[in-house]
């Protein structure tokens, strides 16, 4: 069995997780496609690990606090002519715990053992019902 990498990367335009939901949404109701799609310039050369169960990690205003899994890469012609990747994404964003992030270009790998953990969904003490600033003012003096 292949092992697994993640890719994470700037949500540029969005403040909080909710920003992305929504764009993401509404840009698959105008497509029609049931899977987001995120188009980069660079092809991941660890493709294989990436589509083996990989992640798309979002940072926010320098944190990073959801993801979503990669289901495959995608061949995307621009109207330049240029071929670029397209990330296709599962509909479900999930969250994560706050992890700071500085500021980069593009995308970065990310190994599983350095990735936040998923934020339960089923009403543990508080993690999934903070509020993302929260979480990530907590996470930022090394709380969470």
């Amino acid at each position: 069995m292949a092992s697994t990498i993640n890719l994470v990367k700037l949500c540029v335009g969005a403040e909080k997780v909710e920003d992305l939901e929504t764009w993401q949404a509404a840009r698959m109701a105008e497509s029609g496609q049931p899977n987001p799609r995120h188009v980069t310039r660079m092809w991941p050369k660890r493709e294989s690990e990436l589509v083996s169960g990989g992640s798309l990690y979002w940072v926010f205003k320098g944190f990073v606090l959801a993801r979503q899994r990669v289901i495959r890469l995608d061949e995307v012609i621009g109207e330049d002519g240029i071929r670029r990747c397209g990330i296709v994404l599962d509909p479900r964003v999930i969250r994560t715990e706050s992890q700071p992030r500085r500021a980069f270009q593009g995308w970065r790998y990310l190994p599983p053992k350095d990735a936040p953990r998923d934020l339960s969904t089923g009403g543990d003490a508080g993690d999934s019902s903070l509020p993302s600033d929260l979480a990530a003012a907590l996470a930022d003096i090394g709380i969470r």
